[in-house]
This record gives structure tokens, sequence and C-alpha cells, in this order.
């Protein structure tokens, strides 16, 4: 696995061992292409970050900061590990925390941009678009699931887009 595109293109990542299923760099680009002018300076959440693919990813393209949140102790060591290869610490914090958990105790609208790559055989996508559409806690959510996987309409004053690649899709919410 390695970035895609910008300053660390073709630069590897570390991979925990186990069960993880990494964003596919098809996806990764694709997904990215279509947030790129909304990356310069960008204040970015990563959840269920797993090896911070996501977030380094925004922060090769242009992004200031990113706060990764993680709970499994293997994808922490190597989110760490990646982390301290690209010299990022100044402009990065890791929380090993349940996602929602975090994403409960963020108060007003912190971030420009959301990704989120929950587990694919669970309703956690769901859940984390039905929680920011009731509190944004960022002005852009975009979450990776299943092609299958059709997450919930937008409401009023928020836009929706999909993205498919392979078997995997990225929905889009763009508060206005």
């Amino acid at each position: 696995m390695r970035i895609v595109s910008g300053r660390w293109a073709g630069r590897d990542l570390t991979s925990p061992g186990g069960r993880v299923r990494p964003t596919a760099e098809a996806v990764r680009e694709a997904w990215f292409d279509r947030l790129e002018g909304s990356l310069d300076g960008a204040r970015v959440l990563d959840l269920f970050a797993g090896t911070g693919a996501l977030g380094l990813e925004a922060l090769s393209r242009g992004a200031a900061r990113c706060d990764f949140v993680e709970n499994g102790r293997g994808a922490l060591h190597a989110l760490k590990a990646n982390v301290a290869r690209f010299r990022l610490k100044g402009r990065t914090r890791i929380f090993r925390s349940d996602a929602f958990a975090f994403i409960e105790g963020i108060e007003d609208r912190p971030y420009d941009l959301c990704v989120a790559d929950p587990p694919y055989t669970s309703s956690l996508a769901e859940r984390v678009a039905r929680i920011w559409f009731a509190r944004p806690f960022s002005k852009i959510l975009a979450i990776e699931h299943d092609e299958a996987v059709r997450l919930p309409n937008a409401p009023r004053g928020v836009r929706r887009n999909r993205i498919r690649v392979d078997r995997s899709a990225v929905t889009l919410y763009r508060a206005s």
C-alpha cells in the first residue's frame, strides 16, 4: 500500500497484519480526486483510521492537519509508524478511541473534512452519517462502504454524491 498522489506520491505505508481491509489505491485516487478543491489547508478527521492511509493521502494533497481515531492495537502501531515515517508529528494527533465516543464529544464544527472507513460488514457507516446529520462535525463527510450498501439520503441543505470503484463506494455529504 502506498500514497497515491501529492507530495508523497508513491511512498509506501506500513500495514498491520491480521484482518485489515485497507482502502484500495484506485478507490483513494477517485475519492481524493473528487475532493481536490477542498483539501488545501483543510483540517481533517480520519475515523476508523487503520494505517492512516486516508488522512495521510489528504495531507499529501495539501491538507494542513489531521486527527486520526483508531482503537485497534495493530492498526495503531502501523499508524504511528506511518506518521513518524512522514515526519508529521506536529501536524497530526492520534486518538486511541472508539470512533463514536470521539465524535460524540466534538463541539461545533472543527473539521473541514471527515473521512471514514468503518468495517464493511457492519452498519457503522450509516450510524456515522446519522450522527453527522444531527450535528455536523465537519463541512464534508466522506464514508467508504460496500457498493451494495445505500447510505441515507441527505437532509435539506446537504448535498450528496456517490463515487463507485469496483465493489467499493464512497458517499460524500457536503453541508451548505
